[in-house]
């Protein structure tokens, strides 16, 4: 059974950044001291129980803490925030990183960068949120832009981060739409903020990136969704990273720090708007695009290490080989649950049933409105019913703060009003591309796109 996460620990915030802070100033650690030292991406939505609200909540420390008072050592904990997976790496590379969260593609350059010094050799030790089908990685184009699929990009400048997930969903999705991924097109390796500034001023044609990047720029009405990676339907995930020197000498740091993205994963899926408030404020996103991802419906927060996930990493190997020359990496021995399944087995846990489950924790269906006058959501059963709970609330006079829906064909949540929208006779179906709503409307004959604002007005009560 779930443990529940007590919102009085939230209270400690103040006193874990102190604790943080002061790990900071004193970086060389002190000689009764144990210092631990965490790799991040603030901004990087599906790692946030590893990282931007592990440390707003403070669990981590907190948990330290506790060995501390029962006679243990003293800890310090250091943050360090990255815009992606590959610097994490490299810091531990060199050592100056004991513990870091990234995505699948960058989880296999880890494991392959830092095998070669038995200091540095990493391992794949908890899982921190994932999508089934892959819809975590996307490729967006300007708002005014032409193209209507993959194809439309060929010969053209894309921008995408070399090694991310969202690199490796861009190559698969343009080999799966015969376009050579490493000729075909031009990738300009950018870091995500830069290429947001590439395609807002029309350097770039397309631009590949990992949560939530897609989701940002189509919020601030900067992009348009092109590609789904949920086509490909092949998992998607990030996890945590442990060098294996550090946590041999410091189990209970691993221990400790496994639990705290325990607690952080039971408050996600208890207080899921909470948790996206607290994200908002800690990473600079916009609360409604946080919520996008961490809401019902969005990323399934588990951190397991599914069979389904490991089988789609070793396929990713062959990406890892085709963007440069990387070391082989054995999966079976870089993968181990041995820690995570302590940690289910001290929480009184069933480690197999929460592997074998492949229901999103995070109840809820997915299609939600949010009022601007209410830290509460409404949640209804499908697209047509999102659309009568919208008509309802403009007649009453409401401000929808944001409404989310799950796309008909793929299953990925998206903002209502940035959706293609399908009426067939009195239902509505909801699509994140025009590609995908065309492959409806071609098997369902008499039904038509209609704009967002046009479905609320005339769908029927």
């Amino acid at each position: 059974m779930k443990r529940s996460v007590p919102l009085a620990l939230a209270a400690t915030v103040a006193a874990s950044v102190a604790l943080a802070g002061c790990s900071i100033d004193q970086a060389t650690g002190s000689g009764d001291s144990v210092k631990v030292v965490i790799g991040y991406q603030s901004k990087t939505i599906n790692t946030v129980t590893a990282g931007t609200l592990l440390k707003a909540l403070g669990y981590l420390e907190q948990r330290l803490q506790q060995i501390t008072d029962d006679g243990g050592a003293k800890y310090q904990v250091e943050w360090q925030d990255y815009d992606t997976g590959a610097p994490i790496t490299a810091q531990m590379v060199a050592e100056k990183i004991d513990i870091g969260s990234m995505g699948d593609y960058p989880l296999l350059i880890n494991g392959s960068r830092t095998q070669a010094n038995e200091r540095s050799k990493t391992e794949f030790v908890s899982v921190t949120g994932y999508n089934p089908k892959g819809a975590l990685n996307m490729v967006v184009v300007a708002p005014n832009s032409t193209a209507q699929s993959l194809n439309d990009l060929a010969g053209q400048k894309v921008s995408a981060s070399v090694g991310s997930a969202g690199h490796g969903t861009l190559v698969q999705g343009l080999t799966r739409a015969g376009i050579d991924p490493v000729h075909g097109v031009d990738v300009l390796n950018q870091q995500p903020q830069v290429g947001a500034s590439a395609l807002e001023s029309g350097q770039v044609a397309g631009l590949s990136q990992f949560v939530a990047w897609p989701g940002l720029l189509v919020f601030q009405d900067k992009a348009k969704l092109l590609y789904d990676g949920a086509e490909l339907n092949v998992p998607t995930f990030h996890g945590v990273v442990a060098r294996k020197d550090y946590t041999k000498q410091h189990p209970e740091v691993l221990d400790a720090f496994l639990q705290a993205q325990a607690d952080a994963t039971d408050f996600i899926h208890e207080h899921p708007l909470e948790a996206a408030k607290l994200v908002a404020d800690g990473s600079g996103l916009p609360q409604e695009v946080v919520y996008l991802y961490n809401g019902p419906g969005g990323t399934s927060f588990d951190t397991t290490l599914k069979p389904s996930l490991i089988e789609a990493f070793k396929g990713d190997v062959q990406y890892l080989k085709s963007i440069g020359d990387f070391a082989e990496l054995n999966i079976d021995e870089f993968v181990n649950d041995e820690a995570i399944r302590k940690v289910f087995a001290e929480r009184g846990e069933d480690y197999d049933a929460t592997l074998a489950s492949t229901t999103n924790p995070t109840p809820g269906t997915g299609n939600e409105v949010w009022f601007s006058d209410s830290e509460q959501t409404q949640q209804v059963e499908d697209p047509t019913a999102l659309l009568r709970a919208v008509k309802t609330a403009r007649a009453e006079g409401k401000t929808v703060r944001e409404a989310y829906v799950i796309g008909t064909e793929l299953g990925t949540r998206w903002f209502a009003d940035k959706a293609v929208w399908v009426r067939n006779g009195d239902q509505y179906a909801a699509f994140g591309t025009n590609a995908s709503a065309q492959r409806y409307i071609a098997q369902h004959p008499g039904s038509v796109i209609v704009g967002y604002d046009q479905a609320v007005a005339e769908v029927r009560p």
